[in-house]
């Protein structure tokens, strides 16, 4: 069996590492917002091309602490709106709602799946603060003429990259630019199986606004600046010791492991001719880090049984759009048939950095042996 992602091997490679960053957290006797967190911050806002980092427990709370703090410095309000993409996973919405905030789905680009820029100001109203835009599978959304609509609307623009880490931007002026670098805010995921993932749960927030980043480390710390001092009514969500030096690790290995998604990428997108399968857009200028490999085919439950049956693992990521689940059935009388076209006939292939030139070779026979 292929597997969708094999986690074990890909953290063996480095679990001589693992062990010795995880001894020196015990070792420390400091497990919480300690030399760990403070030195993986300051590497992965050197990464991302931000003044600051803020390492927090998910990737949720990254989106909610950005929504949260920009009410406590009055920028936005409860009621407000927030545009976001309707077939984005429901983490993104979550975030938008837990704040009190109203979130405004907005279709994607069929091709790319991201946000379709072309249809973001017919959504704007007087109530709009923000645009949180969702770098799907990925790949970078139009980052340039997002940019330019919130400049022209004096909106927000807040990065959602937990698929991303690691995707340039090629501006407008031919610069290359890291995701999290891109907007006012961005929030990242390092679950597990992101391509810079833990080993458990954290996230991030990055900027390069230095009072939305001092509000953050206070929201995230119970709302504490100053030990027993709180300015406002926080939580608790602080990225522990233990992931922070994982993580230490795995950041000196992104690279190459994006480098070898995107080599995975350019073999499927240059060997599958089945033209029952509509394979992703994409430009091999760094844009696109391939957290997944998402194809189209309207044969989506026949195509994943034939791969099953031949051994090898897909995934569907995901099969319902966030305005038809029981928690958005406020939601469940509008229609975004882009999204809902793409809820039902995306498959994700394999693209584990681990893969052999065989799985690979594997991966495109059979896909290109489907007949229906």
């Amino acid at each position: 069996m292929i597997p969708f992602l094999d986690l074990k091997k890909i953290n063996a490679q480095y679990q001589i590492e693992l062990k010795e960053a995880c001894a020196r957290v015990i070792d420390s006797g400091w497990y919480v917002l300690g030399k760990e967190v403070s030195e993986f911050e300051t590497e992965f806002a050197t990464y991302c091309e931000t003044e600051h980092c803020l390492g927090v427990a998910n990737g949720l709370d990254a989106l909610v602490l950005i929504l949260r703090a920009y009410i406590e410095l009055g920028v936005m309000n409860k009621g407000d709106e927030v545009i976001v993409p309707s077939n984005t996973y429901i983490a993104s919405i979550l975030a938008i709602s837990e704040n009190g905030l109203v979130p405004i789905l907005v279709e994607p680009d069929i091709n790319t799946f991201n946000l379709d820029p072309k249809l973001i100001e017919q959504a704007i109203t007087d109530k709009t603060k923000a645009i949180l835009t969702v770098h799907l599978y990925g790949q970078v959304t139009d980052m340039d003429e997002i940019n330019s609509i919130a400049k022209k609307h004096h909106l927000k623009v807040i990065e959602d990259c937990a698929q991303a880490h690691g995707a340039l931007s090629i501006g407008n002026d031919g610069k290359a630019k890291k995701v999290g670098s891109l907007g006012d805010a961005a929030g990242f995921s390092f679950y597990p199986g992101k391509n810079l993932g833990a080993l458990g749960d954290g996230g991030a927030v990055t900027t390069n606004d230095s009072e939305l980043a001092a509000t953050i480390s206070a929201l995230r710390n119970y709302g504490s600046h100053e030990k027993y001092k709180n300015l406002y009514k926080g939580i608790n969500s602080r990225l522990d010791e233990i992931q922070a030096a994982m993580l230490r690790v795995k950041l000196k290995y992104l690279n190459c492991e994006i480098n070898k998604r995107q080599d995975i990428a350019t073999r499927y997108s240059a060997e599958i001719n089945n033209p029952k399968i509509k394979l992703p857009v994409w430009h091999p200028d760094g844009s696109h880090v391939f957290h997944l490999y998402v194809i189209q085919t309207q044969s989506r439950d026949e195509l994943k049984g034939y791969f099953s049956k031949n051994g090898i693992e897909t995934a569907i990521h995901y099969p319902i759009p966030p305005h038809k689940q029981k928690a958005y059935s406020s939601m469940g009388d509008l229609e975004y048939p882009i999204s809902e076209s793409l809820h039902q006939n995306l498959l994700s292939l394999p693209i584990g950095p681990n893969m052999t030139e065989k799985d690979i070779t594997d991966v495109i026979g059979i896909a290109n042996k489907f007949l229906l």
